[in-house]
């Protein structure tokens, strides 16, 4: 009885190499040549590619980090070649000097101001997800507003703001007579600043949450029609699944940049009317009162409490692979 055997190369006619070794051909058990070893080469293309944008990342940025950290334990004043090392008597000060630890009470209405953003965000994202009339002028106008310079936006607020500027002259048009002063009033200065925040940054993510509702599958909302359920339902079991990912992201963006806003109210109030912010005192003590020491680990501190934050989120809320279909 023939016994049959599968062809390979062998059996056609192709030669093949075999490998050797001092005492001839290296053979298998059964006496067939064995395959030679493949040898792993190092490939460097994609280490070249990651070079330059390695060197920039480290020259700009762990660089200044670390001789930030070093200048935190030092009395610098960021002029003088010559420094004293103080230990932690910086970081002491910044603990126990009320004026200089109380700013981080002003970033509260910032981050109370970053919730209202994400929710209105979340908001008009749902809704001009669907099919709503004028949808892409709306989007249109949500997003604008980030699309301006910080500096300008501070400068046309200044004149809404302004004591029978614009503000007052709607707000009596609604019958609400008489002149506040919105930005020198202490009561009120912290809350129409977070309030010209909000505005500038809804469309940021908004465009986020937009881009991440309208990759969901239509398949699900049309499944979910057919099972008798509503918008809120749609939104509640559907939507928010699928961009939880994406809200942890913009959460982690909104809290970080509350701890860390500078632009709007340097431009509008300078930090007067107790409305001066963390990043505008580190920013005063380096360059006003040359105390670049403290102000390395007050920045020092600033990143802690950020990465902190971050860390106390991705705990809460930890990413998870949501499968819908």
């Amino acid at each position: 009885m023939d016994v049959s055997r599968t062809t390979t190369e062998h059996d056609v006619g192709v030669p093949q190499p075999q490998p050797t070794s001092q005492h001839g051909p290296v053979r298998g058990a059964a006496g067939v040549p064995a395959a030679p070893r493949p040898r792993r080469r190092f490939v460097w293309t994609p280490w070249l590619f990651l070079l330059l944008p390695l060197a920039f990342l480290i020259i700009f940025t762990y660089v200044p980090v670390a001789r930030m950290i070093q200048y935190s334990f030092t009395d610098w004043d960021g002029v003088s070649p010559d420094s004293n090392l103080v230990g932690f008597q910086n970081y002491i000060d910044i603990f126990t000097r009320p004026q200089l630890f109380q700013v981080f009470f002003v970033s509260g209405y910032y981050v109370v101001a970053s919730f209202v953003q994400l929710a209105l965000a979340l908001y008009f994202a749902t809704v001009l997800s669907f099919n709503t009339r004028f949808s892409n002028l709306f989007r249109g106008i949500l997003f604008f507003p980030y699309l301006i310079n910080g500096v300008a936006v501070g400068f046309v607020f200044l004149y809404f703001f302004q004591s029978g500027g614009t503000l007052d002259t709607v707000l009596s048009g609604l019958g609400v007579h008489g002149h506040h002063y919105w930005l020198g009033n202490p009561a009120l200065a912290n809350i129409s600043l977070s309030g010209v925040s909000v505005w500038r940054y809804t469309g940021l993510n908004f465009v986020l949450f937009l881009g991440g509702i309208q990759s969901i599958s239509p398949e699900l909302y049309e499944a979910a029609e057919l099972d008798g359920a509503n918008r809120w339902h749609q939104f509640r079991h559907i939507i928010l699944p699928s961009i939880k990912p994406l809200l942890g992201l913009s959460l982690i963006l909104a809290v970080s940049g509350a701890l860390s806003v500078f632009e709007i109210p340097y431009v509008m109030t300078g930090g007067s009317g107790n409305t001066e912010t963390f990043v505008i005192q580190t920013i005063k003590m380096a360059f006003v009162f040359n105390k670049t020491g403290l102000a390395s680990a007050a920045a020092v501190m600033l990143l802690a409490i950020v990465l902190l934050v971050t860390w106390i989120q991705r705990r809460l809320v930890p990413d998870e692979r949501v499968d819908l279909v």
